[in-house]
């Protein structure tokens, strides 16, 4: 007689066992909105209807900020294209407070590798 248990499989629960699923939808904060509008658009006007359409605002309430924005881009100096950081990895601090040592890491790319085809000899073996 064999005594031993058998594994059960457990039956999956199905969708009506579960609650519904509840989204909570926050509308963006005026800052963020400016700043997606000003990313989206180069035109004021433009800026002000995006920025009012993802706020849920009207626009005559957001054109104010839409503005202030707009003057201290102008203030900032003209971004350029960044310059390619190292990548480093910082190990953990040791146990005697030592800073922690920066360990550079390079990529090399490997040469592709090239597989020849063989191809069928011309008088079948027999």
């Amino acid at each position: 007689m064999n005594t031993a248990s058998r594994a059960v499989k457990k039956t999956p629960k199905s969708f009506q066992d579960l609650p519904p699923i509840r989204v909570r939808r926050e509308p963006p904060t005026v800052a963020e909105a400016v700043a997606a509008a000003q990313d989206l658009a180069d035109d004021v006007d433009q800026q002000v209807e995006i920025a009012a359409g993802l706020i849920g605002l009207d626009p005559d309430e957001v054109r104010p900020h839409v503005v202030a924005a707009a003057k201290a881009a102008a203030a900032r100096p003209p971004r350029g294209p960044e310059p390619r950081m190292e990548h480093r990895i910082m190990a953990p601090a040791s146990p005697n407070r030592a800073p922690p040592r920066a360990v550079i890491v390079e990529r090399r790319s490997r040469p592709a590798v090239v597989v020849e085809r063989r191809t069928r000899p011309f008088e079948p073996r027999r």
